[in-house]
């Protein structure tokens, strides 16, 4: 599946055509000073960490403060994670509760030895998580898909991102260890 996803991804390499009415999800102040941008994949292990171990810190401390805001964009390692991407942008006035719930729960629907059987289990969960959005009409979304492989192609060509999760702060790399110690050090020298 990986493979397949980066031959598309280097097959576009070009910005591809995306709608404006796509939102990127964001939690936090608009007008903070600081903003992180964070590149992860949903079916990336270290991402859910980053969500459960470091994300309720950091909200707690700087973004529900006005601080910070945090910009999750997508980086799909895999056609899982592509699709369950493009359920996260789907419903644009719950993005932000469908991306943390699939952090939250990712062991109950990354389950399938094909694509087929992934998104079987993807379907069921959201169905059983209560959200309610066109899984079909979601994963066939083309402008959806197209903004979830530009976040993929901005992030590799402006940051160089090559791994997930990866953390911009300001426009700048984060290149410490990912943990809330070294995050917290590197957003107060901000301040």
């Amino acid at each position: 599946m990986k493979k397949n996803l980066l031959i598309v991804i280097l097959f576009f390499g070009t910005i591809l055509n995306v709608n404006a009415e796509t939102q990127r999800i964001i939690y936090g102040n608009e007008d903070a000073k600081i903003t992180i941008i964070a590149y992860e994949s949903l079916t990336c292990s270290h991402c859910a960490n980053f969500h459960i171990d470091v994300l309720p810190q950091l909200k707690k401390d700087f973004i529900d403060t006005g601080l910070a805001k945090i910009e999750f964009r997508h980086f799909p390692l895999d056609v899982a994670a592509l699709n369950a991407s493009k359920l996260s942008q789907c419903k644009q006035d719950q993005s932000l509760e469908i991306l943390e719930s699939l952090y939250y729960n990712q062991q109950a629907w990354i389950k399938g030895s094909s694509i087929d059987e992934v998104n079987n289990s993807l379907k069921k969960f959201i169905k059983k998580q209560g959200f309610n959005l066109d899984f079909d009409k979601c994963i066939n979304n083309k402008e959806i898909e197209d903004f979830v492989l530009n976040d993929r192609i901005k992030g590799s060509q402006k940051f160089k991102v090559n791994a997930t999760p990866t953390i911009i702060i300001n426009n700048e790399k984060f290149e410490k260890t990912l943990n809330y110690k070294n995050l917290k050090k590197s957003l107060e020298k901000l301040i």
